[in-house]
C-alpha cells in the first residue's frame, strides 16, 4: 500500500487508524516517522515519504514519533493472512527466531537460503531480517524500560541486544532519547515504572503489563467465549474478567492474563525469563487475532445477503487461535466425536498426568500442556481413549516431536494440511480445525462441522458439506470468519462472553 501515494496521503490527512501498521509516514523536514493516525497536524504532502515497515523508516534515518509511538502500531494484517515466504518470515521474526538463531536459522526454518530471504524481505518491506529484528528489539526495550524497574543492563540483554552499547545507541537512534530519559518520560505520563527505579505498585519481578492495540471494530464475545468454553483445566482459566493461560516459551514458561478493555486488550505477562517478552507478545496477538483487518473481512462477507445480517449484528468478530499450535492439534484429536465438555475432561487428565508443573500465585493454573516429545514416548496402552483415536493421537505426537509436521508460525499451511491428512484417523474436520486455530489460516472452512451445517440450513444455505464448500467460495479468503458468524447463530456458550 505504501506505493499508493494518494491513498496514503488521504489516510494521513483523515488520521485514519484503520491504516495503522499498513504503512508508516516519514516526514522529511523533521526526520520523524509516524503512524497514519498520528494526532499532530498532518505535514504537507510534499514532505511525506511512505515506508512499508518501521524498520525501513528507521533504516532510512527517521526516528519514531514521541506522540503516536508508531512502533506500537498493530501488526500488518498481511503477515497473518498469507503463507508465502515473506509472511512466514515475518511471523518467525516476530517470534524472536532471528535473535535466537540468526538469519541462517531463519532461512533453515523456511527452507530457503539467507540470500533469498533477504531479497524477498527487502522487496516487500524495504528492510532485511536483521533490520526487522533490530526494530523489534527496540520496541521490546521500550516496553521493559517503561513498564519495569529493571536495571538498564538487564533490559538490554532481555531485549536481545548483544551489548549495552548497542542497546544505548539503538534506543537513542530510534526514540531520540536515552534509556534513562525514556523511563523518566514514561513516569511523567503515569506509566508503570519510575525514574528512580522503584518497582511499580502491584508488580513482581518478571511481570510486564502492557496494552495490545487492535483495529476497530472488535467483537470480543465469541473470541473470549470460545477460549473459555474450550479451556483445558490447569492450563487455561477465566478469572476476574480475564482469560489466563500458560505458555511454553523459548527460554522458559510464561503466564498471560488478557482482559478486554476500551480500545485495547490489557495484557499482563509473568515470565520466567524476560528474554521471552517479544515471543510472548507475538503469541498473545496471534491468539486473539489482533492483527486482523475487520474492515476487509466484514466488507467481503457482507456482499453475501445471507451473511450480511449476521455481520451487521456483530462487526469485528475475530477467530480464536492458540498460543500452543502443537498442543492444540493434539487437543483436536482428543475432541474427535465427543462433546466440548468431554474433550476438556480428557485434555485435563492428560495435563495432570504428563504436563510440566508451574507455579501461579494469582490463580489456578498448574501446568504447561505436555510437549509432543513427552507424549511420543508414552506407552499407548496408558492413554484412556478408543484404540482408533489412540493410534491417531500417538501418530500425531510422533510427527510433531520429530518435526516431520510443523505447525509453528513459520509453517507452510498447504504442506501442513497435506501431512495432517496423511496421518491415520485425521479427516477433513480435524485438518480444517487445526488449520483455523493452530495455523491461523483465515480461509479454513469446517464444512463437515455439525454446528456449521445446522446454521447453514437455518439460513437457507446448502447443508451438505460438498454443496456448502462450493457456496463458501464466495467468502474466500475469509471463510474462518464466516464460520464464527455461522456458529454464533446457535445457542452455545462459545458465542458469549463468560460472566
Amino acid at each position: 500500500m505504501h506505493t499508493d501515494t494518494n491513498r496514503c496521503v488521504r489516510a494521513v490527512q483523515s488520521k485514519d487508524a484503520r491504516f495503522d501498521g499498513w504503512f508508516f509516514t516519514a516526514v522529511t523536514t523533521t526526520r520523524i516517522y509516524c503512524r497514519p493516525s498520528c494526532p499532530v497536524v498532518p505535514p504537507k504532502p510534499r514532505n511525506m515519504t511512505f515506508y512499508p515497515s518501521a524498520a525501513a523508516a528507521q533504516q532510512a534515518g527517521f526516528r519514531a514519533c514521541k506522540r503516536c509511538r508508531p512502533d506500537a502500531s498493530p501488526g500488518s494484517p498481511r503477515w497473518n493472512e498469507r503463507a508465502d515466504l515473506a509472511a512466514r518470515a515475518m511471523r518467525l521474526i516476530a517470534d524472536g527466531v532471528v535473535d535466537r538463531e540468526g538469519v541462517p536459522g531463519l532461512g533453515a526454518r523456511l527452507g530457503y537460503s539467507t540470500r533469498q530471504v533477504e531479497r524477498q524481505l527487502l522487496a516487500e518491506l524495504g528492510a532485511g531480517p536483521l533490520a526487522l529484528a533490530r526494530a523489534q528489539r527496540a520496541q521490546t526495550a521500550r516496553l521493559l524500560i517503561e513498564t519495569t524497574s529493571l536495571p538498564m543492563g538487564e533490559v538490554a540483554f532481555a531485549s536481545g541486544f548483544a551489548s549495552i552499547r548497542a542497546f544505548n545507541d539503538t534506543v537513542r537512534e530510534v526514540f531520540a532519547l536515552s534509556p534513562s530519559e525514556l523511563r523518566a518520560r514514561a513516569a511523567g505520563r503515569g506509566r508503570p515504572g519510575t525514574a528512580a527505579g522503584a518497582a511499580a505498585p502491584g508488580t513482581t519481578p518478571g511481570t510486564v503489563s502492557l496494552r495490545l492495540p487492535y483495529r476497530a471494530p472488535f467483537f470480543p464475545d465469541n473470541l473470549f467465549g470460545h477460549l473459555v468454553a474450550t479451556a483445558v483445566p490447569g492450563t487455561e482459566e477465566w478469572r476476574d474478567g480475564a482469560y489466563r493461560c500458560t505458555m511454553r516459551l523459548p527460554h522458559g514458561h510464561g503466564i498471560a492474563t488478557l482482559r478486554p478493555a476500551d480500545g485495547h486488550i490489557a495484557c499482563r505477562l509473568a515470565l520466567a525469563d524476560l528474554r521471552d517478552l517479544a515471543a510472548a507478545v507475538s503469541r498473545c496477538r496471534r491468539l486473539l487475532d489482533l492483527d486482523a483487518d475487520p474492515e476487509a473481512v466484514d466488507g467481503l462477507l457482507c456482499e453475501d445477503p445471507l451473511l450480511a445480517p449476521l455481520v451487521g449484528r456483530a462487526p469485528g468478530r475475530r477467530v480464536p487461535h492458540t498460543a500452543d499450535p502443537a498442543g492444540f492439534a493434539l487437543r483436536a484429536v482428543l475432541g474427535q466425536q465427543v462433546s466440548t465438555g468431554a474433550a476438556r475432561t480428557l485434555a485435563g487428565r492428560l495435563v495432570a498426568a504428563h504436563g510440566t508443573p508451574v507455579e501461579d500465585p494469582e490463580g489456578g493454573l498448574t501446568h504447561l500442556f505436555p510437549a509432543p516429545e513427552a507424549l511420543a514416548e508414552l506407552d499407548p496402552a496408558t492413554l484412556a481413549m478408543p484404540g482408533t483415536r489412540r493410534r491417531t493421537f500417538t501418530a500425531l505426537a510422533a510427527a510433531l516431536a520429530s518435526s516431520e509436521l510443523d505447525l509453528g508460525p513459520g509453517s507452510d499451511w498447504q504442506r501442513a494440511r497435506e501431512r495432517l491428512a496423511a496421518l491415520p484417523g485425521i479427516g477433513p474436520w480435524t485438518v480444517e480445525t487445526i488449520a483455523m486455530r493452530a495455523l491461523g489460516d483465515p480461509d479454513a472452512f469446517t464444512a463437515t462441522d455439525l454446528g456449521v451445517r445446522l446454521a447453514a440450513a437455518a439460513l437457507g444455505l446448502p447443508a451438505t458439506p460438498a454443496a456448502l464448500t462450493r457456496r463458501s467460495r464466495a467468502w474466500q479468503p475469509w471463510r474462518s470468519y464466516a464460520v464464527q458468524h455461522l456458529w454464533a447463530t446457535g445457542d452455545h456458550p462459545v458465542n458469549r462472553m463468560p460472566s
